[in-house]
């Protein structure tokens, strides 16, 4: 798989969808912190949207889609000015089939949901995403347009099977919306996520995440990057965050945390598939960037809580 795909499936996003709300007259919904990605995408009409901490609100407009990553409180309204409804009493709102009908709708109409992480180390993808995430350019609208317009028809006719497609085009959704402000915003961000919109970097990244057991040499990498190995290593760091061998090293250990808590393997199994030549090596390097040993990750272990994440420290 490619690093995006890796770090995804590590995290294991779970969409809880929360379905389709067809909007009409004033209303005014104020919603809570949050754990996880909350999304969605607006289909008709349109509203405002304000985020606890962004001086200015966002008016979301019809085929804009946004993330909010960084699970600040937020309200959404058709008037700013109105008073806002608490958002547990919204979701007792009537219900139409799937839908969640305001004031009788018919003004604005938008699907959403909210993606939870059943892996840890959710940090090292939210960590380096803004406080939203905007598509609403037209060429992004084109991008999301058939993921949305399946998804809202599997809202709206629900059939048998249903609610699995919608939770693999949510998905959908959010992997296509992460690549599109991946390539937005290239070279504005430092982390692993946007050193994905370099060539040379992504290939080097790419190679690692596909053998992250190979003793890899800032030599070998280079060569993967066709760059010479000062220019690399400086190019690495700059984007990433960390050098090559530090990336590496995390990923690794984020590799082996996720194995040895969900997949039952032994140290002794993982230390040489991830490139260590004994055990002692491997949990030294463990504890290190994991800040416990080994055995509190196995089966029957809670894994304690961590800091490791591909998020530079």
């Amino acid at each position: 798989m490619d690093p995006l795909s890796d770090v995804l499936s590590l995290l294991r996003p779970r969409s809880f969808m929360s379905g389709a709300v067809d909007y009409g007259g004033d209303w005014a919904v104020e919603f809570g912190a949050h754990d996880g990605i909350k999304f969605q995408a607006m289909t008709s009409g349109n509203c405002w949207l304000a985020i606890q901490g962004i001086a200015d609100p966002i008016r979301i407009s019809a085929g804009d889609c946004y993330l909010l990553p960084r699970g600040l409180p937020f309200r959404l309204a058709s008037d700013l000015s109105l008073t806002p409804v608490d958002a547990m009493t919204f979701l007792r709102t009537p219900l139409r089939g799937t839908t969640r009908v305001v004031n009788g709708g018919g003004d604005c109409f938008a699907i959403g949901g909210h993606f939870a992480f059943a892996g840890k180390h959710a940090e090292m993808l939210l960590g380096m995403l803004p406080p939203i995430v905007h598509l609403r350019s037209e060429e992004d609208k084109a991008a999301m347009r058939w993921s949305v317009e399946r998804l809202m028809a599997e809202l709206r006719e629900p059939q048998p099977g249903g609610f699995l497609i919608a939770q693999q085009l949510a998905q959908m959704l959010l992997v296509q919306a992460l690549r599109l402000h991946l390539r937005d915003d290239a070279g504005q961000g430092v982390g692993w996520l946007f050193a994905l919109g370099d060539r040379q970097v992504s290939a080097a990244l790419t190679a690692m995440h596909a053998q992250p057991g190979r003793r890899w040499t800032i030599d070998e990498l280079a060569k993967v990057a066709a760059m010479s190995r000062s220019t690399f290593a400086l190019k690495f760091k700059r984007l990433v965050g960390a050098s090559p061998m530090d990336y590496l090293t995390r990923w690794r250990m984020l590799l082996a945390a996720d194995r040895l808590t969900n997949g039952g393997e032994t140290v002794s199994a993982l230390a040489p598939a991830l490139g260590y030549e004994s055990e002692s090596a491997f949990s030294t390097a463990f504890k290190r960037v994991m800040g416990a040993p080994p055995r509190h990750y196995g089966r029957g272990h809670e894994a304690p809580a961590s800091d490791a994440s591909l998020v530079p420290a």
